[in-house]
């Protein structure tokens, strides 16, 4: 799986930068700014996903832990309180679900 996300304005900077990069090897002239620049861009764009992949982890955790806290609190639930704590579980139940997707992403 990918270990950066690039943002759209970063790709276009660097396929430029590709681009460039490209035109002058073929002339025989190397540019060690154009591959600085282009590090610097995947180095950011590491940096992103790391950012990312921790946050969709913290979140995927406080998910399950409402979810486990809703199922208990189902299953502690009166009579006359079991539809409102059955909503909340599914409502829980969901949102978990959602963080799972999000978190995927970045397995």
């Amino acid at each position: 799986m990918a270990d950066r996300v690039y943002t759209g304005a970063e790709r276009r900077r660097r396929a430029g930068l590709i681009l460039r990069g490209s035109k002058k090897a073929l002339a025989g002239v190397e540019d060690a700014r154009i591959e600085n620049a282009i590090d610097r861009i995947d180095d950011h764009a590491a940096e992103r996903f790391d950012r990312e992949a921790a946050a969709a982890r913290q979140q995927l955790e406080q998910a399950q832990q409402a979810s486990a806290a809703a199922r208990v609190a189902e299953q502690a639930a009166k009579r006359g309180d079991r539809q409102a704590a059955r909503k909340a579980r599914e409502a829980a139940q969901d949102a978990e679900r959602r963080a799972e997707r999000a978190a995927r992403r970045y397995r």
